[in-house]
């Protein structure tokens, strides 16, 4: 949870402690990976792009493994650990776009059929959700226990902000977004802000949370919420706000971002989410090496799983013709925000067992019957 993150990082934090837990727990979720990875249709599995993820993750794998039997008492094993992890973390740096690029290939080469489809976009949730929770581990690892590492703000324990001040986020992603849609468009809609502290009121807003995820999702959606407001509203003299409300609740704080930006239709929502429907263009591979999930349409999805990882959620909310809200929904207490990973079991392989099954709803026909005649032939 996020709580004992902290306590890891606290005064009383050990580096012992630490390392005789990630030893364990994350050969274990890259062993659980690997196992998924083995469940994906042969031909994916062939690609080359998915043939080297799984190279990497058969190569760290090895790396940790061999510090099972180590003592935690030795300085020397402590110090190779970090060096390890770190090696390790460079390696998977390029896992996302080389995956995406994997998926393809095998799109360009193979017919994808819909339960394909479904298996994919359930494997890759569940991949990259393990990947941004090995990395948080890592992270933490290093950001507290090697000196190297150590920078940033000193509030912060490891990647994590004890006191993460939500606004303060919220004006960094859109200063950001702005500045490239300055550069894109040559405008921006303004930014129109408004915080609701349930538990303090008239107090700043602020969670244990770690700003850098936080950021990733503003950052994405301020991005989407500019680009849309700008092109719907190309003949306006003036751009309609981008309107953020930030709530403070018991339980939950809430992010909801609302555009004037034309929406999407209600069919697309979803598929706004999935890994399998990008309608960005297809970027250069190396392009994709120097900046991550561009151009693959990654955002969104990528963005959710950062908001579920600590039990949160990211939904959208669309008026066709009109515009959108998305709303960011993330745990208000430490000791609510504990990790969500995917379990391998057999639940899990038999998700990649399925088979096609006839609709149980009737799907309307495009071309509806015409009862005259059929009238007249009885």
């Amino acid at each position: 949870s996020m709580k004992q993150l902290l306590d890891f990082g606290s005064n009383n934090g050990c580096e012992r402690t630490s390392f005789a837990f990630l030893r364990q727990e994350l050969p274990v979720r890259f062993a659980n990976i690997l196992k998924e990875i083995d469940l994906l249709p042969d031909k994916l599995l062939g690609t080359p792009s998915v043939k080297l993820v799984k190279s990497w993750y058969i190569q760290s794998l090895k790396e940790l493994i061999e510090f099972h039997q180590k003592s935690p008492d030795d300085q020397k094993v402590l110090s190779d650990f970090i060096d390890t992890l770190i090696r390790v973390r460079n390696r998977h740096h390029d896992v996302v776009p080389t995956m995406a690029q994997g998926v393809i290939e095998y799109k360009d080469t193979f017919k994808v059929d819909p339960v394909t489809n479904q298996n994919i976009q359930y494997f890759l949730d569940r991949f990259y959700m393990s990947r941004i929770s090995t990395r948080m581990l890592m992270n933490q690892h290093t950001l507290l226990f090697d000196d190297k590492s150590r920078s940033g703000h000193p509030r912060h324990i490891g990647s994590i902000d004890p006191c993460c001040d939500v606004v303060e986020v919220v004006n960094d992603a859109y200063e950001s977004s702005k500045l490239l849609c300055d550069q894109y468009y040559l405008t921006s809609p303004e930014l129109k802000l408004t915080q609701v502290n349930g538990k303090a009121p008239g107090e700043p807003i602020s969670i244990v949370y770690v700003p850098s995820h936080l950021f990733h999702m503003l950052f994405e959606l301020f991005k989407n919420s500019m680009r849309a407001t700008v092109e719907f509203q190309e003949n306006s003299p003036t751009l309609s706000p981008i309107e953020v409300i930030v709530v403070l609740g018991k339980e939950d704080l809430a992010i909801k971002i609302s555009d004037r930006g034309g929406g999407v239709p209600v069919r697309k929502i979803e598929r706004l989410f999935s890994y399998m429907y990008s309608t960005a263009p297809r970027p250069n591979v190396d392009d994709a090496r120097n900046t991550p999930l561009a151009g693959f349409g990654y955002g969104l999805p990528i963005s959710r799983l950062y908001a579920k990882y600590f039990q949160g959620d990211l939904n959208l909310y669309s008026i066709c013709g009109y515009g959108t809200d998305a709303i960011i929904y993330l745990k208000a207490l430490s000791t609510d925000s504990v990790e969500k990973l995917p379990v391998f079991n057999k639940s899990a392989s038999k998700h990649y067992q399925a088979t096609s099954e006839a609709d149980d709803w009737c799907v309307p026909s495009k071309d509806p019957k015409n009862m005259a005649k059929q009238s007249a032939a009885s």
